[in-house]
């Protein structure tokens, strides 16, 4: 039987993404590919530590069973083949089994795998990889490879934080807010409180998040929250586009230009995703964090 990714939610990540290979990059940036590539073979046998998208990869990887495998998580690195022996063998030490499934472009650019993988998700520590990924209309994130890890509080719940404008949403009142200052964007926003906006580049994954979640998996289950820096009376727009697409959150914080870190760390997010870079940083203190190089925010 032909095997196929069909019906399944596929995650590609990269080797950084998902294991702490900072001390190896930066050999990697300061030397060069050989002395890179050196360490990595003597290491084989060393599982990497995990790295910031970890948590969220082993529970998204906790909805299968032996009947039903909902979730795919496929390597998608730069690594050379020999160094990405020891990111599987990394993912093995770590209880991450079902990873079996890679491809290794040794530095070439390797985004175009995501067509035939129909990946729902891509994260990378490579901004040019995550910004030529949501070209192609991928869900892309960049990881925040300073973040703090995720609690543990949670281990039968992935939760997961988006923000809203540029990436759940278009960047379409952003826009406004940018050009016009707040008041402008509250009137914009006001007038066009039942008039869903178009969709960001996360939309997909938060539909397949949900579907995910009305799979009858019985041990995992997912809980979602729109951060936003969006407050009253444009909070109504926000809800309504989500109403519009039939598709709910557990939690929304309308913080209307409040710090967001703070009530991440409330939150407990296994990730969290965002446009603004200084939102990031803020989330990167208290949870894991990436970057989406999306919208007005992020000019090429």
């Amino acid at each position: 039987m032909t095997a196929s990714l069909d019906d399944k939610l596929v995650v590609a990540i990269s080797s950084r993404a998902l294991f702490d290979f900072e001390e190896e990059n930066s050999v990697f940036e300061h030397d060069h590919d050989a002395a890179y590539i050196g360490l990595q073979r003597q290491r084989l046998h060393i599982p990497a530590a995990p790295g910031v998208a970890f948590s969220l990869v082993h529970k998204l990887l906790a909805f299968n069973t032996v009947q039903h495998q909902r979730v795919e998580v496929v390597l998608l690195s730069r690594n050379d083949p020999v160094s990405g022996m020891r990111v599987f063998r990394s993912a093995k030490a770590h209880g991450l089994d079902s990873v079996q499934r890679g491809v290794f472009t040794q530095g070439r650019d390797p985004f175009g795998y995501l067509r035939p993988l129909g990946a729902h998700l891509f994260l990378s520590a490579n901004e040019a990889d995550v910004r030529a990924a949501l070209a192609m209309g991928f869900p892309a994130a960049r990881v925040a490879t300073h973040s703090v890890q995720a609690s543990a509080a949670h281990p039968h719940e992935v939760r997961i934080a988006f923000d809203g404008d540029a990436v759940l949403f278009s960047d379409e009142a952003e826009r406004v807010f940018q050009s016009a200052g707040l008041d402008a964007f509250q009137a914009h926003e006001a007038e066009k409180a039942l008039l869903p906006l178009p969709p960001g580049p996360f939309k997909p994954f938060l539909a397949a998040l949900q579907r995910l979640q009305q799979s009858g998996a019985a041990a995992m289950h997912i809980r979602t929250a729109l951060v936003t820096a969006r407050g009253a009376p444009a909070h109504e727009r926000a809800m309504q586009t989500l109403m519009s697409w039939n598709i709910a959150v557990d939690e929304a914080m309308f913080l209307g230009g409040l710090p967001k870190g703070e009530f991440l760390r409330e939150f407990e997010p296994d990730f969290f995703f965002d446009d603004q870079t200084g939102h990031v940083s803020s989330a990167a203190r208290h949870v894991p964090a990436g970057h989406v190089s999306s919208g007005v925010s992020n000019p090429d």
